[in-house]
């Protein structure tokens, strides 16, 4: 059985968490492997991982959605992380990134900015980006992923939903509210990651609409009419981070009937 773990829960701003970032751990073909999303905005990924106990040298999957800071810069550490070892000779195999094909140059340009220039040289013979599509479908270690386009107001997105070993669907829909655009890919979804700004009942003081963000009650009430089974929020304010938990469940709960989770940083959920 597949296992999900939560590197961060955080939204960009916040800083007593980390940034949301999560890791889908597989017992594939290949003995135990990761699949990680997004790394979060700097090399506390490298901690999180640490943490979760996920070696460096069993990540040979990554996807990237979207090109802002607290998503991208932390990939920027796991290329040069992953690139030392396979000069060291301690990483065997590629490294496989996957972002949207507008994403890649971007994405390019950090890194050659950023990197040094041996570690670079690796970007096409061993570090290997795979440029994706609205659509298209992956085969990403033993699973089928099918990436799409979120249509995101902001910087151009991609979330993703793949097939697990039970038959059940396990879909990510980018850190946005949900659009009608992503319905055959969300409804019955049984696990469905969502964004959550902050509570309903403080919209005033977050403000999660002007930023293109949903809240806990709005999140539930879509997942309802989606028919998702779990949904796990993310993406968080951490102002209330003590009592998260306990809050966004209680406001969550009356307008979604299947399982409601609010993980903490390093939380795992067997799918």
């Amino acid at each position: 059985m597949e296992k999900l773990i939560i590197l961060g829960t955080g939204n960009a701003n916040a800083t007593k968490c980390y940034n949301t970032c999560f890791a889908i751990e597989t017992g594939c073909s290949r003995g135990e492997e990761y699949f990680l999303v997004d790394a979060g905005g700097g090399n506390g990924i490298l901690v999180q991982l640490e943490r979760a106990g996920i070696p460096l040298e069993r990540i040979h999957y990554i996807f990237l959605s979207h090109e802002h800071t607290d998503h991208l810069l932390g990939m920027v550490w796991m290329v040069r992380m992953i690139a030392a070892r396979i000069r060291q000779g301690a990483y065997e195999g590629n490294l496989h990134l996957y972002c949207h094909s507008d994403l890649v140059e971007p994405f390019l340009t950090i890194v050659r900015l950023t990197v040094q220039g041996k570690f670079v040289k690796l970007i096409g013979e061993r570090i290997l980006i795979h440029p994706l599509e609205d659509g298209q479908e992956e085969q990403i270690l033993d699973y089928r992923v099918r990436f799409f386009d979120i249509l995101s107001t902001k910087a151009k997105q991609y979330g993703f939903t793949m097939e697990l070993k039970s038959g059940r669907r396990f879909t990510f829909v980018g850190d946005e509210p949900y659009r009608e655009h992503e319905r055959a890919y969300a409804a019955g979804a049984d696990w469905l990651l969502h964004e959550a700004f902050c509570l309903y009942a403080e919209r005033e003081r977050f403000k999660p609409y002007e930023k293109h963000h949903t809240t806990v009650r709005d999140a539930c009430q879509l997942a309802e009419e989606l028919g998702a089974k779990n949904l796990i929020l993310y993406h968080t304010e951490d102002q209330s981070l003590d009592r998260r938990k306990e809050l966004y469940t209680a406001e969550g709960k009356p307008w979604f009937s299947g399982n409601l989770y609010v993980p903490e940083d390093l939380e795992t959920f067997q799918l």
